[in-house]
């Protein structure tokens, strides 16, 4: 394991100009204090869980000092935000400190959010408040441990900078990692700038880091579109099986890589509602749980849209075309083993579908649903879910359905209880559950979002002493909207 001082750096993206990004350095908050930190994010780094009890641990993350090898960039991007393409985005509040490179030989994007002013703020103060900067570090770790592609975060610094939102907070730093930062928006500035020899050097570049094995494909762009669209299409299958709500689907919050990305209102579904809206600002809908398979589709084909300099249109809308066949086997896959199914059979959608139908109209709590169906038998099990739901007679159709399928496929409970207890997550990251450790943390108190982290770290596993973690949300805390405010 590493110290601090041992990591090495190869900062690929810095070598590619001011064309691409800006020269910043981070604007210090004051008395920095570490949050909270992630185990699984500083083995990435072959990092010494040690270091975080360092006082230069802090300091570091809460832009204080820097690494020698560190090259601090602000990147530029625009992006389609609710529809509508705005020209000039860019790194308003974060900077791409450096890339490091472990032992393994994997790149790591080192982004510090919160790291103050850039030429991309537009306005703003460059700074992250404390709850923003909690609930995206628990997100990104949590949609890991879940198995969902995410981005990481490393660490939450706190602070006494004062910042002014709806009311005055305090500032704080998120240091988040991923292989690459590039996003869809990356490609659309270079493209609606008319830049096409820089939106090349762009295209080459993310070719050769991140998808070399598409420059071995005759048409090395088109393969590339292809596998962003592949990796897409199995990343929002895992949103909408975990019932997991972005919140702010906009272009430039969309990663290269297929990954969740750019957290900001999102929820995980409480009671099913297929129309939930987590984001307080989304009057209009755009960005509801159900409209994430066709916006994600959208935010695709502007991608296309980007890339059309160096590939024949035909060809772009084929490969968008596999978006929707691929989403929908990948979540059938998905849903298949929430539900304890081994085999596939010809109903098994309409089985899923008439479900869901079932549950929105009795606002059953669609994690808890299916951690209980799997611990009983498939017919005592349905007899305890069973007083969940409002219209009786549905479910007992459902459920009729259900544990006719069960009994052609055979197997014995143990068996099929281990196998939906490794795919239904025990405890959940609940906006309310985020709320109170956010509300301990601004009191000073960590010890909240530290358990909370720890516990969701494992979310599949029944640990002791935590069973508050895994309760229904209270009246206050059900179908919380947040605030795009950070």
């Amino acid at each position: 394991m590493k110290a601090l001082d041992e990591l090495s750096f190869d900062n690929r993206f810095a070598r590619l100009g001011d064309a691409f990004s800006t020269e910043v350095l981070p604007d210090p908050i004051a008395n920095p204090r570490l949050v909270v930190a992630s185990r699984a994010a500083l083995a990435l780094l072959d990092l010494d869980p040690a270091v975080t009890e360092e006082p230069v641990f802090a300091e570091i993350f809460a832009g204080h000092k820097l690494w020698s090898e560190a090259e601090p960039r602000a990147m530029v991007y625009s992006g389609h935000q609710f529809g509508a393409y705005n020209p000039r985005l860019g790194d308003g509040r974060g900077l791409l400190l450096g890339e490091v490179v472990n032992d393994a030989g994997e790149h790591w994007d080192l982004h510090l959010k919160g790291a103050g002013q850039t030429p991309y703020s537009r306005m703003g103060d460059g700074r992250a408040v404390l709850r923003s900067s909690i609930r995206e570090f628990l997100a990104s770790e949590y949609l890991y441990a879940l198995g969902i592609p995410s981005s990481r975060a490393l660490c939450v610094t706190a602070s006494d900078t004062p910042v002014w939102r709806e009311q005055k907070e305090n500032a704080a730093m998120l240091l988040r990692m991923a292989p690459s930062h590039v996003r869809f928006g990356h490609f659309e500035y270079f493209y609606y700038t008319q830049q096409h020899d820089k939106l090349k050097e762009l295209g080459d570049f993310v070719l050769a880091n991140s998808f070399p094995a598409c420059l071995e494909q005759p048409q090395p762009y088109a393969a590339f579109f292809r596998e962003v669209v592949e990796r897409n299409a199995e990343l929002i299958a895992y949103w909408q099986a975990y019932g997991f709500c972005h919140g702010v689907m906009n272009t430039d919050n969309m990663s290269i890589l297929g990954i969740t990305f750019d957290y900001g209102p999102y929820a995980f579904l409480d009671d099913f509602d297929a129309k939930h809206i987590c984001n307080h600002s989304d009057d209009s809908g755009r960005y509801s749980f159900n409209n994430q398979v066709p916006i994600a589709h959208w935010n695709l084909a502007a991608l296309g849209q980007a890339l059309t300099p160096f590939v024949e249109v035909d060809e772009l809308r084929e490969a968008l075309g596999l978006f929707l066949p691929l989403y929908q086997a990948h979540y059938l896959d998905l849903m298949r083993r929430r539900l304890g199914l081994t085999t596939a059979e010809e109903g098994d959608l309409e089985l899923v579908q008439r479900l869901l139908q079932v549950m929105q109209s009795g606002a059953v709590d669609y994690s808890l649903f299916f951690r209980r169906l799997g611990e009983q038998a498939p017919e005592q099990a349905l007899a305890t879910v069973r007083e969940d739901f409002v219209d009786l007679a549905d479910f007992d159709a459902w459920a009729a359905e259900y544990l006719a399928r069960t009994a052609r496929e055979g197997g014995n409970q143990d068996e099929r209880r281990a196998r939906m207890h490794a795919v239904n997550p025990l405890y959940v990251l609940r906006n309310y559950l985020a709320q109170e450790a956010i509300a301990a943390a601004e009191q000073g108190d960590y010890s909240v979002v530290r358990q909370l982290h720890e516990v969701l770290s494992k979310p599949f596993e029944e640990q002791p002493g935590v069973e508050h973690l895994t309760r229904r949300p209270p009246d206050w805390g059900r179908h919380l909207e947040i605030s795009c405010s950070s």
